[in-house]
């Protein structure tokens, strides 16, 4: 049911996310989760392939009740070793949540779905879990920096190697035939430029204008679930009073 990262691989994604000069990335992906996602202090948020704790942070940060779920031991190992008890850690798998339905106000699933086996079967799960809004974020398969990830992976053996990208339609596409067409949707991206230094280069990196590049690095996109009831038609059984009396001539 995917790929599960091993020991080396999972302290050799802690260590990136730790450096300094990564930092910046980060924090561009961070700002947009919760700027698309828009949760509020005191919600519930499921954090589906949550690894090491990274994704979770941010939200852990602003106050929420967060649950993590990741396959792999090592990574819930680093992620508990971070945050103990501010997460609550859970080992499984995307496509096969332990929680009922409608169980979080929200859900993630952060550079996750590029290493599932069914990624229709994860999203579907995130949207029945969650009551409120779920939100992906994806290696944008048309982003420079992903392009050479995968030209890098023809040449020596990478994590890379066993992953899927994708773009925001393909995502849109798949989270429109889920959820039907009266759910609204939207997208962004960020790290569009190789190097952010600088005030200016940070403050293009967050506009909205800019963020609707659709060739940034880290592509973010956001459902709002729209609660949908089925209606069972019923026989309505109905006897009518008399209202006149019969008059005998």
């Amino acid at each position: 049911m995917g790929y599960v990262f091993n020991f080396n691989e999972a302290r050799a994604y802690h260590q990136w996310v730790s450096r300094t000069r990564n930092r910046m990335t980060v924090e561009l992906e961070y700002g947009l989760m919760l700027d698309m996602l828009k949760p509020i202090k005191g919600e519930s948020l499921l954090d589906i392939g949550c690894g090491t704790g990274a994704s979770a942070q941010p939200f852990i940060e602003m106050g929420l009740q967060v649950t993590g779920i990741d396959p792999s031991p090592y990574m819930l190992d680093i992620a508990f070793q971070d945050f103990g008890n501010k997460i609550e850690l859970y080992r499984g798998f995307a496509e096969d949540l332990p929680f009922g339905d409608n169980s979080f106000n929200h859900a993630s699933i952060v550079t996750t779905l590029e290493f599932v086996e069914d990624p229709r079967k994860a999203i579907e799960e995130a949207c029945r879990v969650a009551k409120d809004r779920i939100f992906i974020g994806v290696l944008n398969r048309y982003a420079i920096k992903c392009i050479e990830l995968r030209l890098k992976g023809i040449f020596s053996r990478t994590i890379y190697n066993r992953a899927r990208f994708y773009s925001v339609w393909e995502l849109k596409h798949i989270m429109r035939s889920l959820l039907g067409p009266h759910n609204p949707v939207s997208w962004r991206t960020v790290s569009q430029f190789p190097e952010t230094t600088g005030k200016m280069m940070v403050g293009l990196e967050n506009s909205k204008i800019v963020q609707r590049f659709p060739f940034g690095a880290f592509a973010g996109i956001v459902a709002t679930l729209v609660p949908r009831f089925r209606a069972r038609p019923m026989t309505l059984r109905y006897t009518p009073k008399r209202t006149t009396e019969v008059v005998a001539g």
